[in-house]
């Protein structure tokens, strides 16, 4: 999984395996990972089934207090998942879909950077080395395989759409959106807690308190500036010992010239 830098400093919701689309019957382990504390978070889910609702209160097991698995899935599990704190904070929200068909795409869960590399495959519920493989994006094909795969060596802004995928003679997969991320602008993380369609972008805005974008500023800047104090140490050091050896050096000279 891409981990964005918005990631590395708030909590986010990791899906494994890292996809958005799964068959039925597969199984989904969801966890809250925070930088500063992972226990105050808990996973939630909103879908067209059930609504709004914490793990294990009628889906899911909760196998620690910010960690989720769902056994076996059905497309009653399809909706849209965050992690969100007592305080009401939450995370990155994520779309996953449950199928019936025979074709699922796998592609991020997280949003990727721009340059990064992006590996999408069009996975068959029974294999098989006949098939070609079409992805599409935007409804339009934009390659054949046989393999199974497509490789975006550094993804762009261009490259944030729709995508699917078929294989000959099983039909087509859901679709999964594929975010690109650019400055850090672009990585105030769009999220919709009520949206269920995994065909569109999230577009309501993520809920982070400033109080605690800034604890985790006031956490990380001191490992920074002891990083950076530690490293002039050790140039002056080596500076200091490069001087020394060169005051041997005329020392030694100067002893044989006497």
């Amino acid at each position: 999984m891409l981990v964005t830098p918005l990631c590395l400093m708030l909590t986010c919701l990791k899906v494994s395996p890292d996809r958005s689309q799964f068959f039925r019957y597969e199984s989904i382990s969801l966890s809250c990972e925070d930088p500063l504390n992972s226990t105050d978070w808990k996973v939630k889910r909103n879908t067209s089934d059930s609504g709004v609702r914490l793990c294990s209160s009628g889906w899911g097991f909760a196998s620690s207090g910010f960690s989720c698995i769902i056994g076996n899935t059905y497309p009653t599990d399809t909706g849209v998942y965050w992690c969100e704190s007592d305080g009401q904070e939450r995370s990155n929200v994520v779309n996953i879909t449950i199928t019936d068909r025979t074709v699922i795409l796998e592609s991020p869960v997280m949003p990727v950077s721009e340059g990064a590399p992006v590996v999408l495959r069009c996975k068959a519920e029974k294999n098989s080395s006949n098939h070609k493989y079409n992805f599409y994006k935007d409804g339009r094909i934009i390659r054949s395989k046989t393999s199974g795969e497509m490789i975006i060596f550094s993804a762009s802004r261009s490259d944030e759409g729709l995508y699917t995928c078929s294989a000959s003679g099983l039909g087509e997969s859901e679709g999964s959106w594929l975010t690109v991320l650019g400055d850090w602008n672009d990585q105030q993380i769009q999220l919709t807690p009520g949206t269920l369609s995994s065909s569109a972008p999230p577009t309501a805005p993520i809920s982070i308190p400033a109080s605690r974008l800034l604890c985790h500023l006031i956490v990380g800047i001191p490992y920074l500036v002891s990083t950076i104090l530690l490293g002039l140490i050790y140039r002056d050091r080596k500076r200091a010992a490069r001087m020394v050896d060169k005051r041997e050096n005329v020392d030694i000279i100067m002893e044989r010239i006497v």
